[in-house]
């Protein structure tokens, strides 16, 4: 069986392995800013910098952002192919 990983689920745990600092913007406009403890199917577990851990619901997350660009994907193969856009 062909065992594909969710997208979500790889970017996630990135993020938490290399304890990649995130801002975190939710739906209402709230912008929190720590490290991912952890993850499952309807929460993230924020530690903020004063080691205070919240949990956040994933239906209430609009954005995650790492604070290091570059962060967060699975591993390159290599460098991208240049992006054309519709001007060109």
């Amino acid at each position: 069986m062909n065992e594909r990983q969710n997208l979500q689920d790889v970017f996630l745990n990135t993020l938490r392995k290399e304890h990649t600092p995130v801002s975190i913007f939710l739906v209402n406009g709230i912008k929190l800013v720590g490290r991912i403890e952890s993850f499952d199917q309807y929460m993230v577990l924020l530690k903020g910098h004063d080691q205070a851990v919240q949990a956040i619901f994933k239906h209430a997350i609009s954005t995650i952002s790492p604070a290091r660009p570059g962060t967060g994907g699975p591993p390159s193969s290599g460098p991208r192919p240049p992006r054309h856009t519709e001007s060109e």
